[in-house]
This record gives structure tokens, sequence and C-alpha cells, in this order.
């Protein structure tokens, strides 16, 4: 053993607390090229193969040596908590700046001038701020001692998870004294992602490339439960016979709540956690913790826990439907079974996979014609534009005009000021072709995993083959390969339960407080007496439950009798005595019977009276077209008057569908400033992306 090994496995045992411990294939080796060689590294591994501990004793060691601080970039900003604790067993001073520290900043900035950090651990979003690429980034590169990327697959728009900030981090490297070394870490990725990360990290790299197979984790498809009830009735009947704690993983955040719910109303005890500010979710950090300490039997979570979370003893992964991409399975599924003999992953097939699937592929990057469009403004203004300002111009969704923004300036092609957006004067040619071709991937993979549902042989194997690992032997423990699935059918009672819940899965729509910016007219707050009442929708429109019977009777040209019985029942519920008052419409220029046909049988059953007074006094497209708040508005504004006066008193305003909330705000504001009210919002189906 030579020092240099010597050296490194005291601080492996130091971080892991275990004297007996040693490395495993492949780690001494990046070591080595780090603190000897000062080389660039890949390191491609299974989830609890060590990657942390690699770049944490390269760090203590060139520390050391005199060199300076290492940069840890990642996307995993409420998972560094991990982070900084690992990073203590190793005796490493760390700071963390994100924006929920900004009130620490300037105190880390002088510490990290002072030499006082050994590891400033930072978010891809703040390679997104220009004051920290000004203020930080030139220092950073004149006193890194060590750069790592974590989760770097991201780098790549051939990865599941491509980001564009990270883009920048290319950059920065070729700002690093090529004395510097850097290490980039992922547990998933296929040769193509391979190929295009070793691409952007430079020459003379070293790769170091493990098998992906996990010993002890049971793979399993359950295609057989595609409604909601089916698959809600089964995990209350089966998680409690689940080896120890696991994860439920949702498509989308709003199935995240509907699991979690259920699960407690059956006494199973479990959390919530996705990205963002969770919108009612639990605290991520005390569920985090909870979780860890194995206080919860089942984390239901989005895609937001793919990456970093450091737990060994997770006993089963369950995905709720099937995630898009042979990769983000394989890194979610690989969660379970670290450190254990037995472990399961289960995967379900939901009759909505496909089309949940099918938007995450076509928002990753924005289309010919939008950047088109955006440039066209932004070289026709007279100065820089705000976002909402150019989302009033161009009718592009606001998170896809930001991505489409983030992507472009990575690129060069717009500037962001103070004031604004501008067009800069770098020629920028839309990548057709590559752009062409990721799209072509991401169908294949898309194609992969249902080839993956309907596959008869070991399941390990194939979807190693499907990450170009080489090693392809089958695990014997897969449904396939031991001939049997865990778990038992749910009893009919069971289902019918999880069905009724569905169907009492009452949408509560917030009230619009605020007009987007951008317009002319309207602005500012809306006034507090002409705003809306929280209102209802009876299911959100591309759900279980009543969906259905919903997007039935919106073709059909006629909502059934039991959804008006349900309409009236959910008023009695959530309402009560606030439903006595009386009832009108929003009018349709397209299904002119429709939404008056289903009020006066609404307000028959409710025994009030109804009242036609609502009146289109123009045309106008259908907001289904309008793409961001903005568009929405100025579409409709102007566009609404009354027949007659409204009576007094609270007023139930119908509509068959509520999106943007946009035209229940304008119509309720007409009916307010009338003398109406208050106005409280109502539909049968809900198609927007938050309550």
């Amino acid at each position: 053993m030579t020092d240099l090994e010597a050296e490194a496995k005291a601080h492996l045992q130091a971080l892991t607390g275990r004297p007996d411990a040693v490395f495993r294939q492949g780690q001494m080796e990046a070591i080595h090229a780090l603190v000897e060689e000062r080389r660039r590294v890949l390191v491609v591994e299974r989830t609890g193969w060590g990657k942390s501990a690699v770049y944490f004793i390269a760090t203590r060691m060139l520390r050391d040596r005199g060199l300076g601080a290492t940069l840890l970039v990642s996307p995993l900003i409420a998972l560094m908590d991990n982070q900084m604790e690992a990073a203590g067993r190793m005796g490493l001073r760390a700071a963390v700046v994100n924006s929920a520290n900004r009130d620490d900043w300037d105190d880390i900035h002088e510490r990290l001038l002072l030499g006082e950090i050994d590891l400033l651990l930072v978010s891809e979003m703040r390679l997104a701020n220009a004051a920290f690429r000004r203020e930080w980034l030139p220092q950073l590169g004149s006193r890194v001692g060590l750069l790592v990327v974590d989760e770097v697959h991201c780098i790549s728009d051939w990865g599941h998870d491509f980001r564009p900030h990270y883009r920048r981090i290319g950059r920065f490297l070729q700002s690093l004294p090529p004395s510097v070394p850097v290490i980039g870490c992922t547990a998933t990725a296929n040769d193509r992602v391979i190929e295009d990360v070793e691409s952007q990290l430079g020459d003379g790299l070293l790769t170091v490339r493990g098998p992906l197979g996990r010993a002890g984790l049971k793979l399993e498809v359950h295609t057989d439960k595609r409604g909601h009830e089916a698959r809600l009735a089964w995990l209350v009947r089966n998680i409690p016979g689940l080896p120890g704690s696991g994860i439920v993983y949702c498509l989308t955040r709003r199935d995240v709540f509907v699991v979690t719910e259920f699960l407690r109303e059956h006494g199973i005890e479990a959390a919530s956690y996705m990205g963002g500010d969770g919108g009612g979710a639990d605290d991520k950090s005390e569920t985090l913790r909870r979780f860890l300490a194995n206080d919860v039997k089942c984390l239901v979570a989005t895609s937001a826990l793919g990456m970093g979370y450091d737990k060994p003893d997770v006993g089963f992964v369950v995905h709720y439907q099937t995630p898009q991409s042979p990769i983000a399975y394989y890194q979610q599924v690989g969660r379970a079974g670290r450190d254990l003999d037995e472990s399961y992953g289960i995967l379900f097939s939901g009759s909505e996979d496909r089309d949940i699937q099918d938007w995450f592929i076509t928002q990753a990057f924005p289309s010919e014609e939008e950047v088109a469009t955006v440039f066209g403004e932004l070289e026709a203004a007279d100065g820089p534009l705000r976002v909402g300002q150019l989302a009033a111009r161009v009718n592009i969704g606001t998170s896809r005009l930001d991505n489409l923004l983030a992507q472009l300036e990575v690129e060069g092609a717009v500037a962001k000021s103070d004031g604004g957006w501008d067009r800069t004067s770098s020629p920028w040619t839309y990548p057709v072709e590559r752009t062409g071709g990721v799209n072509d991937w991401r169908r294949e993979e898309q194609r992969a995993m249902e080839d993956y549902l309907d596959y008869d042989g070991c399941r390990m194997a194939f979807i190693r083959s499907l990450l170009d690992d080489r090693s392809t032997e089958p695990c014997g423990i897969c449904d396939n390969c031991r001939g049997e699935r865990f778990g038992i059918d749910p009893e009919a009672a069971v289902i019918a339960k999880a069905d009724t819940r569905l169907r009492h899965e009452h949408i509560e729509v917030s009230p619009r407080k605020q007009w987007p910016s951008g317009l002319s007219q309207p602005k500012g707050r809306i006034a507090a007496d002409e705003r809306t009442e929280p209102g209802w929708c009876l299911t959100r429109l591309d759900g279980p439950g009543w969906a259905p019977l919903v997007r039935q009777g919106r073709q059909s040209g006629r909502f059934a009798d039991e959804l008006v019985d349900a309409m009236a029942e959910m008023l009695e519920e959530r309402l009560g005595d606030n439903a006595r008052g009386w009832l009108t419409f929003v009018p349709s220029e397209r299904r002119p019977a429709l939404v008056s046909d289903c009020a006066a049988r609404l307000a028959a059953r409710l025994q009030i009276p109804v009242h036609d007074i609502v009146a289109k006094t123009r045309t106008t497209e259908p907001q289904s077209t309008m793409n961001n708040s903005a568009t929405q508005v100025g579409n409709i504004w102007g566009a609404f008057g009354l027949s007659g006066k409204p009576p007094a008193g609270p007023c139930l305003l119908l509509d068959d569908i509520i999106d943007s909330k946009w035209t229940m705000t304008v119509v309720a504001a007409v009916l307010s400033q009338a003398g109406a009210g208050p106005v409280t919002p109502l539909a049968l189906g809900y198609a927007g992306t938050s309550g």
C-alpha cells in the first residue's frame, strides 16, 4: 500500500466511522487521478457506490497539500444537508450559497477569500444569477482547488434531466487553469450521454464506469392495474407488507397529494416530497429527516427526490406511473436496497402515463417558431423587455418562456439586464438537427419503457442493456425470473373506497389577486370587492373519478344527470348555506347549450334561481389557445357585459372548465361592479396546473 493509499484509507474510515472500511473498485483510481495527477475524472457508478466519498476525500487531501477550496455544483438544494453532514465528518469546513441564505453571502465570501472554507456548495441556479457570475466566479476560478459537478448528466441535452444552466459549467471549465482537477459524477448515463459529457469535460479525461446491477433488488411490473382506484387500493393493501420504509414515485404533484392522503386515511404513515414550494406539501427538510430516521413508512415523491439523497436502507421503490425513460426509471428504482439483502422495485403502468410523458417530452425544447417570435419582439422593441411584457406579445407559456430565455442566454443569443431582456449581436441559428435528434431519442426511450413493461425475460438484464451496461446476466430474482410477484390483490371493497375517494377529490380554486404584468389595461391589484371567492371544481379534467364522464359530456354536448347531482353534493358539502344564493353562467359561442343546460338543472337541484344575464360583447379566440396570463386576459378583457341588473346576494358563477381562472376573474369583476356578489366560481372540470 502506498502512502497515498494509506492516507486516503484513513480518511475513508473517518468518513464512514468504520475502522474496517475499504475502497470499492475504482474509488482509489479516481482519488489518485485527482490528487496526484490533477486530472479530470468522470465517475458513472450506481447509487450507493460512494461517489461523494471520492470527492470528499480528494478535497481533504488537496487542502492538506495547500490547494484551494472545492467548488461543488449540484441541482439538489434541498438535499445539501446530507453533503454538509458528510463534509463535517471529514473535518471539512463547508458552506452553502443559495437563495435561502442570501444574508450570509457576504460573510461566506469573506471566509472563502481568507481560506476558511474547504468546500463551497452551490446550486446550478446560482450559475444563472448574473451577480453571482460577476462577483464570485472570477475569484473562484483563480482559487478553486477542485471542481465537482454533481449529477453531471444534467450538462447533456441527451440526458433525462438536462438543465440549461449546467451549460455554463463548460465556460467555467475553460477559465480554470489546466492544473485544477475536475470530477463529474452521475449514477445514470448511457453511452450517448457519457460521450456528450466527456466531450464537454475536455481532453485527458479518466472515465470510471462500473456495472449497474444491484444484488437483492427484485424488479416487478404490474400492468393489470391501469386505473387509479386499482393502484391506490393495491398500495393500501400491500405497502404495510413491504420491507422497511420506501418511496412511491408519481409523475405529477397532484398525484403525490392524492396518494399521500389516501395512504394516511388508511393508517399508513406517509409523507409527501416534491420540488418548488410544494404548494401545501410537507416541509421538505423535516420530511427527509423523518424518512431517514424511518419515522415514516412511505415517502410519496415526484422526481425531485431522484438524485443525491443518501439513505442506504430503502426497502422498496414503487412507481405509481411509468417514467418516460430507462435512465430516469433506473435512477429512481436504484434508490432501493443499497445496504439490504432484499428490496423491491415495483412498477405500475397507468392509463394516463402516455399523456404525461408526452407533455414532458414536448416541453424539453422551444420550437423554432417560438424562438423566431421572441427574437422578432426583442429586436423590434425600443429597449429591454421584461418577461411580462414579452409574454403579452408572444403567447408562450410563462414557464416555457423562462426556459427558452435561459437556453438562449446560456448560448449568448440574448442577454439579461436590470431592465429586462435584449437580443445580443451574436449570430445564432436554431439547432434543428440537434433538437430533432434529441426529441427522436426521447421517443425511442419512451418506446423502450413500453417494451420493458411487456418484456418476459429478466428485467434487470433488460434495463441494464438499455443503459449500455456490459454485464447483463439474469438476476434470478425479478418477477419474470422467479415466476411470481409480490402482493395480494385488493378486495373489491377497498377498490370501491378508492373510487369513492377519487370522486371526492374536489379542486379548490383560489382567487386571482393581481392582474398580469405586461398589459396597459387592466393592471395592478384586483380590487378586493371585485375578486372572486374561493371556488370549486368537481374534478381535474385529466384525472380519474368524475373526469371521464366530464370529458364525455363535453364531447356529446350534455352533461349527465349524475354529474349535476355530484356538483350539487359538492356545493352543499363545501359551501353549505352559501350555496343558497342565485346562479348564473359564462356564455359560450361554441357550445351555447352545454353550460346553460347544466346551469338550469343544477339550479333546480339546489332550489335556487338561475339568471342568464352574462353576455358576450365581442368574439374572442378560445382561451385554450392563449398560453400565458397576459394573453389570456388580453383575449377576454372587455368581451363580457350584462343583459340586465343582477340580483343582490351571493352569486354562483358556473362554467364547464376552469383553466387559467382569468375568465372567471373578469366575469366576476363585471358582476361585482354591477352590484352582485360575492361571486363564487364553479366548474365541472379543472384544467389548470394549480388551484
